[in-house]
């Protein structure tokens, strides 16, 4: 029986990322030996430059959103005993140098979500983005019954147990919100923030993410859940009523103003 104690995959969806996969790659690989790259379909040449490095290549024919991409690295990351993964995007937004205090947070939260929050210079994230992530956040938080400082982060650790509800019915940015709500409502599973840099680089390519048309897509997915779930009221004063968990040893929260009030390690 394959020993899935201590086994982290990196779970990585892509879509034309030549010009950031590769460094990518190179940064998460100094962290983490077990890495899924998932390409949705590229029209360009990132399969042929994953395809140079010691990671997993798993191609999608044609594009398929990032709900299956996550989904197909999902189910590789289960096959092979993960004990968790750790999802990020390939087109540089997240840093590999976060792994370890994401990992760090799931060590001392084993039963819990931890997500990379961008919250250090949220002054670079343009303000239309910003507004859409801040609403999204408000309502999944909801749907969760737990605070959740940055539902949108792709940057992500899930529990095996997260991992395993792989199947569920939600497609392309939805997806994500759907484990999200899942795990903490189904699976009571705590909220974990981890404080990040928010990067965003001029000349990158647009972003896959459409702030309306997606946040449309999700508010309705969750407004459907907070109804399936009820307890409407119960759950708004437990996801906006209380503090959000947030795991920085380091203090790199020094500003008080941009630091919410948190409790937890």
């Amino acid at each position: 029986m394959t020993d899935t104690a201590n086994r982290p995959f990196v779970v990585i969806p892509c879509l034309n990322e030549e010009r950031a996969i590769a460094d990518v790659l190179r940064g998460v690989l100094a962290h983490c030996r077990d890495v899924i790259v998932v390409d949705d379909g590229s029209a360009d040449r990132t399969p042929e430059i994953v395809a140079t490095l010691p990671v997993t290549l798993i191609r999608h024919p044609g594009r398929r959103g990032k709900g299956d991409a996550l989904r197909t690295g999902f189910r590789e990351a289960l096959r092979r005993g993960c004990s968790g993964v750790l999802t990020m995007d390939g087109d540089g937004q997240h840093d590999a140098a976060d792994i370890p205090r994401l990992l760090e947070a799931a060590r001392v939260w084993p039963h819990a979500v931890v997500i990379g929050a961008r919250m250090l210079g949220r002054e670079c994230q343009p303000a239309a983005r910003r507004r859409a992530n801040d609403f999204a956040s408000w309502g999944i938080s909801w749907g969760c019954g737990k605070p959740v400082v940055d539902a949108q982060s792709g940057q992500r650790w899930y529990p095996r147990a997260a991992v395993e509800r792989v199947d569920l019915p939600a497609q392309d940015f939805v997806f994500e919100t759907a484990l999200l709500i899942t795990a903490a409502r189904e699976l009571g599973m705590l909220i974990v923030s981890v404080p990040i840099e928010t990067r965003y680089h001029p000349g990158a390519r647009s972003s896959h993410f459409r702030p309306v048309r997606d946040v449309v897509r999700i508010t309705w997915y969750t407004i459907r859940r907070v109804a399936h779930y009820g307890h409407i009221v119960a759950s708004y004063r437990a996801s906006h009523g209380v503090p959000p968990l947030i795991h920085d040893p380091d203090g790199l929260l020094l500003a008080p103003s941009a630091r919410p009030a948190a409790r937890g390690a």
